[in-house]
């Protein structure tokens, strides 16, 4: 199982990848991003009804061009072995 292939979507521009630390509301969710910032992130329309994002789950963020610090949108969910393989090509230290 050590050769299993993984196939994983990386971080794209701007993207950062980021854990989700508390649901807000509304579709919105406090994520601490890899890049040190903590953003209000949302689901756009086209994945709301696709996507479920709960507490803890690693995501992939992509920071809007207006209050880029603080707000962005969540453009992928990470599966549980896709989030392990970014953990051992240490991507993700949180």
């Amino acid at each position: 199982m050590e050769n299993e292939y993984v196939r994983v979507r990386m971080p794209k521009g701007k993207q950062v990848i980021g854990i989700v630390e508390t649901m807000l509301g509304a579709g919105k969710f406090r994520v601490k991003c890899t890049d040190l910032k903590i953003r209000i992130c949302r689901i756009p329309g086209k994945f709301r009804r696709r996507m479920w994002v709960r507490q803890s789950d690693v995501v992939l963020v992509e920071p809007w061009e207006i209050q880029g610090d603080e707000r962005g949108d969540i453009v992928w969910k990470y599966t549980k072995t896709q989030a392990e393989w970014l953990r051992k090509r240490g991507m993700i230290e949180i």
